[in-house]
């Protein structure tokens, strides 16, 4: 991924070239290009995880499509690999005419055009069993806050940030 974005964008900057790539290999794209891919539909899964739809948990397809990319390079050798990655990602790679930010950046960013203090982070809540916990973070700048829950902490401390961003109107 990184060799075609430096082909793609040869004159773009490393950090917007790093943000492009952390964009292409984030979980949601991952996800996207399994389920393009028709990834779900032929995992193999008990039947009471086919009931509840692991097959379509973003985690799941995204982890299982890793998987196809280190065994299509362990089997077929790194030409194999690059070429299914410059197909499965075409309209990804092709869908970024600007370099992507994430709302945690762009919270930050907008913060410190204000001079304010840079947004602070907290998890407020914490559920669930240790192999499936779900977090509640509050993320808060400027006296304003905003709040997302998801099973990790980062993605909760992003959806928070775009709640946010949204209540700010950035």
């Amino acid at each position: 991924m990184a060799e075609w974005l430096a082909e793609r964008f040869p004159a773009e900057q490393e950090g917007d070239l790093g943000r492009r790539l952390a964009h292409l290999v984030s979980q949601p794209v991952l996800a996207a290009v399994a389920e393009e891919c028709g990834l779900g539909q032929v995992l193999s899964v008990s039947p009471g995880e086919a009931r509840v739809g692991v097959r379509k948990q973003a985690t799941v397809v995204a982890d299982a499509l890793e998987a196809v990319l280190g065994a299509l390079y362990l089997d077929g050798g790194l030409e194999v690999a690059r070429a299914f990655v410059r197909r499965a990602w075409n309209s990804a790679m092709t869908a970024q005419v600007a370099p992507p930010k994430d709302a945690k950046t762009t919270l930050q960013e907008w913060a410190q055009r204000r001079a304010m203090e840079l947004p602070v982070y907290t998890v407020t809540e914490r559920t669930g069993p240790p192999h499936a916990p779900a977090f509640v973070v509050t993320v808060t700048v400027g006296g304003r806050s905003g709040a997302g829950s998801a099973g990790s902490k980062r993605v909760a401390e992003r959806l928070a940030a775009e709640a946010l961003l949204r209540e700010l109107g950035a």
